[in-house]
């Protein structure tokens, strides 16, 4: 089906004005398909040809201003339409699929309990696979929708869902219905269904539409005059309450806090938030309905920062009622004006506005090291790109670059402007585009109406060019004092933070900071020079307080300095910001692996903050040991990791104790030692274990041999959960075995039964280093199966089977040669091609770190 291109989409904008939607949904037609009747009125502003977009099961009907059309002319997704000037009425009656790939209206049975489910992921052009629509973000138009569901359902929208008595098949009317209140009001209609109205939208885009259905266990209260909803299956019920008054606290401190910075209030009439099943990404921002993957329904224990983690997302989603949904992209060109945006807002807000301050910190040691390693892809693009093609290019740019590169660059923006201006800037714009598209042009005139800084040339350097700026610090010493020279590689201005910092001499790991003082750099790349008083410091940090984006360096001292007391910087992000230029040295092939996991072994064990310690443990485990270490050095390091982790679980509590659990579960080595602990339900020094450290220790007992199938189905037996049944088709996947390979393999290739949950659970499951001899024919075997399955299964299946099937393990040059005569073909998908880049361009990464990295 071919993608909308750019030139299309400008050409229908011109030629047409939607104005409505009226919307019919039956969900009580069985579990394969659901019933879609859509009344869409608009008008042509010229005679022209265009077309409808629509993915049916089956086409029943299209009739334009009365006649009908003939349902064989839809070519793939277009269903072609001549119009003459004036206004139109459009009525497409179809049956559609339910998806199982989290595209569409994707549905759901949980088998704790045996309900069904059904949710809507109409991002990015998916709303044709519920509707028919001009599926472009720049004919925004009023939704209208009516929901025929089963009875025992609940069903939700992007505005107050009311349940009444009309009949079932009563059909769309192109008017909008009246607006209501919450709550199941009715009966039943004549086939058994329920009929569900929901409150008409203001314009939309139409890959904002949202619809949630099925029983749901809700918790319902209100803030600020509107009423505000959590939901979920009804097996995570108990779990839901538990963290409920968290999430409504975050939630309602979050809005609060838009609503002091934003003066263009909350745009729609309520705020619903649905935790929902085999979700594909964190959440998407659909107006008055948030969606949300419902792993953040926690029902093991968790740390803080995953707590975190969840907040942020929660006020990332709110920042997008404003951009995104109030004021819209006019083309995919201009992602960052939602990502972006919504990325450093959703920060910002929560460290503002909630118990969690140290946002920016777990932002700075995993977020922004995405953006940095993304940028130094062949698959690197702008922020801002100047043309995205179609929308099967734009979808492969919601990435590292999109989101904490461009949360980074406005981060810098807002240091350079200053908040005030800024925020004035972004109040300008909300209120002139209220409604409506806008493009980063628009963006920029607004803030220049609130500042004199020359913020088009600003994005000329920052928005439209791709990679990381370098700052290094040279320093000599005179008989004056001494000089310092920033030299800096790369074309971008910035204004950064330089830190001091000398040795305490009455302990040396404890460093002291001496002095912060602010510099700007000009976009030219000739050095910055200031002379101090006294002697050099032990240490030279460039960009200390992480507001801006380029990759630090270290002079000779300096790093000596930080091998020895890393550990003593005072302040968190400092830390975050060593250790993340840390991993950019081993990226770049300039440290050793052997050295990043030598300093976390040194100072791992007094850190405080749990989101650098996460972070470091997270590349340690596997990045250095499992791709940047030749298989022969993989034992020492697993070894230094367990005892590294031993040492955190003697030293340390709560969170990081988890943290330290579940990372030496994964590097112990003595399967007997693994059913000890199983059996004792607990890692000696750490938390009892509850579902998901069991799981993950039956993970690591099959992968060392020591588990079989008996064991995984007798973990399923106690966990029938849809989280039991992920990590037991995890497992079944790891079982070291070749008649269990083929059999994974099979699942995930031959046949197309597997959720997206379930593929991406038995792809992780599969590729063990420790069983690369068994596993090494299967590599050749990869690539064309990757190929067929995104070509049959879509752009969701496609990034799965690239980035979870992808045999990343297996870091050998026939991987990396095999992988390369695929891209040269044209087999491969656009999703698929990009994700097979990114993850080629790693593995030659990892080879290159093998065989060229300084020995320590």
């Amino acid at each position: 089906m071919p993608a909308l291109t750019r030139t299309e989409a400008a050409t229908r904008a011109r030629q047409i004005d939607v104005r409505h939607y009226a919307v019919e949904l039956d969900l009580t037609r069985g579990d394969e398909v659901f019933g879609s009747t859509t009344v869409i009125t608009f008008t042509a502003r010229e005679a022209c040809d265009t077309f409808v977009e629509l993915k049916p099961a089956t086409l029943h009907r299209a009739v334009l201003d009365g006649r009908d059309l003939d349902p064989g002319t839809l070519s793939g997704n277009r269903l072609p339409l001549a119009l003459t000037p004036g206004e139109h009425r459009l009525r497409v009656e179809a049956d559609m699929r339910y998806s199982r790939t989290g595209e569409g209206m994707h549905r759901f049975t949980d088998p704790a309990d045996g309900e069904s489910y059904v949710y809507s992921q109409l991002f990015l052009d998916d709303v044709q696979r519920v509707i028919a629509a001009f599926d472009q973000p720049d004919l925004k138009a009023v939704f209208a929708v009516t929901v025929t569901a089963p009875p025992a359902w609940t069903v939700l929208g992007n505005g107050i869902a009311e349940r009444t008595d009309e009949p079932a098949d009563a059909g769309p009317t192109s008017t909008a219905g009246p607006t209501s209140t919450a709550g199941p009001t009715g009966t039943a209609g004549p086939t058994g269904g329920a009929r569900w109205r929901i409150a008409a939208t203001p314009p939309i885009s139409s890959y904002l539409l949202a619809v949630a259905a099925g029983p749901w266990h809700s918790i319902r209260t209100e803030h600020a005059g509107l009423p505000f909803g959590l939901h979920c299956r009804r097996s995570l019920a108990p779990h839901l309450d538990s963290d409920a008054a968290e999430l409504l606290e975050i939630t309602r401190r979050c809005f609060d806090r838009y609503h002091q910075l934003f003066d263009e209030p909350y745009p729609f009439d309520s705020y619903d938030q649905a935790f929902v099943p085999e979700f594909n990404a964190g959440a998407m921002e659909n107006p008055g309905l948030v969606t949300f993957r419902d792993e953040f329904v926690f029902r093991s224990a968790v740390t803080d920062t995953e707590r975190q983690t969840r907040g942020v997302v929660i006020a990332h989603e709110m920042a997008h009622m404003w951009f995104g949904d109030l004021v819209t992209l006019r083309w995919w060109d201009d992602i960052w004006l939602n990502e972006s945006f919504a990325e450093y807002m959703g920060y910002q807000v929560l460290a503002e506005a909630t118990g969690y301050t140290g946002a920016w910190t777990e932002f700075a040691v995993t977020r922004k090291s995405w953006g940095y390693e993304a940028d130094q892809r062949p698959s690197s693009h702008p922020v801002a790109p100047e043309a995205v093609p179609d929308t099967a290019s734009a979808l492969l740019n919601f990435d590292g670059i999109s989101y904490a590169k461009g949360a980074s660059a406005l981060r810098q923006l807002v240091a350079w402007l200053g908040e005030p201006d800024f925020l004035a800037g972004v109040n300008h714009h909300l209120t002139r585009h209220r409604f409506g598209n806008a493009a980063l042009a628009d963006f920029l005139d607004s803030l220049a109406q609130a500042t004199d800084r020359d913020v088009h040339a600003w994005s000329a350097r920052w928005l439209r060019t791709t990679g990381a700026d370098i700052l290094e610090p040279a320093v000599d010493q005179d008989a004056t004092g001494w000089r310092l020279d920033v030299h800096h590689t790369g074309g971008r201005p910035h204004r950064i933070a330089v830190g001091l910092y000398d040795r305490d001499p009455g302990d040396p790991a404890r460093l002291l900071l001496r002095d912060r003082f602010r510099t700007d750099l000009p976009a030219a790349a000739t050095p910055t020079t200031h002379h101090l008083p006294g002697p050099r410091p032990d240490l030279v940090l460039l960009n200390d307080d992480d507001l801006s984006y380029a990759r630090t360096r270290f002079d000779p001292h300096s790093w000596d300095t930080v091998a020895a007391a890393l550990s003593g910087l005072p302040d968190a992000p400092s830390r975050a910001l060593v250790w993340n230029a840390a991993r950019g040295l081993v990226l770049d092939g300039l440290l050793p692996p052997t050295a990043y996991l030598d300093a976390a072994r040194a100072h791992l064990p007094a850190e405080t903050d749990l989101a650098v310690v996460q972070g470091v443990l997270g590349f340690a485990r596997v990045r250095i040991t499992d791709r940047y270490l030749p298989a022969d050095q993989r034992p020492a390091a697993l070894a230094t990791l367990e005892a590294l982790t031993r040492d955190l679980l003697s030293r340390t509590g709560g969170g990081l104790r988890l943290a330290a659990a579940r990372t030496l579960i994964t590097v112990a080595t003595d399967p007997a030692e693994l059913g000890d602990w199983l059996t004792a339900g607990r890692v000696p020094g750490g938390p009892d274990l509850d579902p998901e450290l069991r799981w993950q220790l039956l993970l690591r007992r099959t992968v060392l041999g020591a588990a079989g199938p008996g064991d995984i189905d007798a973990e399923l037996a106690r966990d029938p959960s849809a989280a039991g049944r992920r990590n037991a088709a995890g497992c079944r996947a790891a079982l070291p075995d070749p008649a269990a390979k083929e059999a994974a393999w099979s699942a995930l290739f031959d046949t197309d039964d597997l959720s997206n949950s379930l593929f991406a659970a038995t792809a992780r499951g599969f590729w063990q280093p420790e069983q690369l001899d068994l596993l090494r024919p299967f590599v050749p075997r990869y690539y064309p199966a990757a190929v067929a399955v995104a070509a049959r299964r879509g752009p969701a299946l496609a990034e799965a089977a690239g980035r979870h099937a992808f045999p990343a393990q297996a870091v050998e040059p026939d991987t990396l040669r095999l992988g390369e005569e695929c891209l040269r073909g044209d087999g491969p998908t656009p999703a698929l091609r990009r994700t097979l880049a990114d993850e080629l361009d790693d593995l030659a990464r990892a080879l290159r770190i093998r065989t060229t990295a300084p020995q320590p």
